[in-house]
C-alpha cells in the first residue's frame, strides 16, 4: 500500500503557535494520523486533540471509546518521543441535526485550555466537503498539512473486521496496533465482528438494484410524566441498544399510521391509548450516514401523553424490551442508543 508522506517540510516560522488544534474521529488512528500531529508538533508548542464521536454506542464505524482513543493517540505519540505533557484531549458528540451545538462544544473544549488565548492554529488538510469544518473557526490561523495519504480509518476498519491483521501493520503505528490486537481478543470485538458481517450481508441483497435504495422509516417519540417511551433492541444491527419503537415503512400505509402500527407491536401499548389525539410535532431526519445499512430517512413523531400513571408495557415484535425511561436519565445517556436516536429524542424535548 502507499505510505503517508509529506509533499514538503513544514514551512520555516519564526516561532511557534501556542497552541494547535487537530480534529477528527481517528476511528482507529492511523499513520497518516501520527504524521500530521507530529509536524504539528513542529508549529506548535501544545497540541488540543478534538476526538469526535464520543460519548456513542460501539458499532463497526465507530468501534472505539473516546477515552480508547485518547490512550493509544497518547500511545503513539510516545513511542516518537513526544511526551505527554504537549497533548492535550477534547472530546466532542456528534450533533447531527445542530451544527452549532457541535461547534460549541470544539470550542468550550478548546478554550478550557487556552483561556482566552487567540494564539491558536487550526491544523487539516481541505480535501473534500467532509473537510468543512475547517472553515469553521475563522478566529483559529489555519495551517494546512503536508502530509498526503489515500488511506483512512475506513480501510483499517474494513481490514480489521475481516480479521487480516497483517495488512494492518503497514497502515497503523505499533502502539495502535498492540491496541487492535489486545481489543480483537474481547468479547466487544465478537459483538462488533457480528455485526460488521451482518451489514456486509445486508447491503450484499441490494448490490444489483437499479438504483442505490433509499430506505424510509418511522420511528415515534413518546413521552408520559417525564418518561420516554423505549424499546432494547433484540437482534442487529444495534443489538441491546436502546431505540425508539419505530420500523420500516410498508408498501400501503401512511407515515403516521406505520408509526402508530409500530408503537403497539413492539410495546405492548394498549391500543385504548388514542395516539393520533397525542400528537405533538413531526420531523424528518435525514443525515446521509444515518444508519449503516445505507440511506435511511425516518419521519419521528412526538406523542406527549401528558401526566399520569405510566401505561404498562409488554416487549414484542423485534423488541428485547419495552420500558419508561426518566426523561434525565435518557438525555444524559447517549452512548446506551442505536444510531442517531438519541439526538433525534433530544431534538423534540429541547425545543422548549
Amino acid at each position: 500500500m502507499t505510505v503517508p508522506h509529506e509533499t514538503a517540510p513544514p514551512a520555516t516560522r519564526t516561532r511557534k503557535r501556542t497552541f494547535g488544534v487537530y480534529i477528527g474521529r481517528f476511528e482507529p488512528p492511523h499513520m497518516a494520523h501520527l504524521l500530521v500531529m507530529q509536524e504539528a508538533l513542529q508549529s506548535v508548542q501544545k497540541l488540543i486533540v478534538v476526538i469526535g464521536s464520543a460519548r456513542a454506542a460501539r458499532n463497526t464505524k465507530n468501534p472505539f471509546t473516546a477515552d480508547e482513543r485518547q490512550e493509544v493517540i497518547t500511545g503513539m505519540l510516545g513511542e516518537t518521543g513526544i511526551p505527554k505533557s504537549r497533548l492535550l484531549f477534547v472530546h466532542v458528540r456528534d450533533y447531527f441535526y445542530n451544527e452549532s451545538l457541535w461547534l460549541s462544544e470544539v470550542q468550550r473544549g478548546v478554550q478550557a485550555y487556552t483561556h482566552g488565548s487567540s494564539d491558536i492554529a487550526l491544523i487539516g488538510h481541505i480535501k473534500d466537503e467532509s473537510s468543512y469544518y475547517l472553515r469553521s473557526f475563522p478566529a483559529w490561523e489555519f495551517i494546512p498539512t503536508h502530509v498526503v495519504s489515500p488511506l483512512s480509518a475506513t480501510d483499517v476498519r474494513k481490514a480489521y473486521f475481516e480479521d487480516r491483521l497483517e495488512d494492518m501493520q503497514g497502515m497503523v503505528p505499533p502502539a495502535v496496533h498492540t491496541f487492535l490486537q489486545r481489543f480483537h481478543q474481547t468479547s466487544d470485538y465478537t459483538q462488533l465482528k457480528e455485526e460488521y458481517e451482518y451489514l456486509k450481508k445486508y447491503k450484499s441483497a441490494w448490490k444489483d438494484a437499479p438504483f442505490p435504495p433509499i430506505f424510509v422509516t418511522t420511528d415515534a417519540v413518546v413521552t408520559r410524566s417525564g418518561h420516554v417511551l423505549l424499546v432494547r433492541r433484540a437482534g442487529l444491527p444495534g443489538r441491546g441498544r436502546l431505540a425508539m419503537p419505530g420500523g420500516f415503512l410498508e408498501q400501503h400505509t401512511t407515515l403516521l399510521d406505520s408509526c402508530i402500527r409500530e408503537i403497539h407491536e413492539e410495546t405492548g401499548l394498549s391500543e385504548a391509548v388514542n395516539l393520533p389525539s397525542h400528537l405533538k410535532a413531526r420531523a424528518v431526519f435525514d443525515y446521509p450516514d444515518r444508519s449503516q445499512r445505507g440511506r435511511t430517512v425516518t419521519h419521528a413523531f412526538h406523542f406527549d401523553l401528558g401526566i399520569g400513571q405510566l401505561p404498562g408495557l409488554r416487549a414484542a415484535s423485534d423488541a428485547a424490551e419495552a420500558l419508561w425511561m426518566p426523561l434525565s436519565e435518557a438525555l444524559a445517556q447517549p452512548e446506551l442508543f442505536f444510531e442517531d436516536h438519541h439526538a433525534i429524542i433530544e431534538h423534540f424535548l429541547m425545543r422548549g
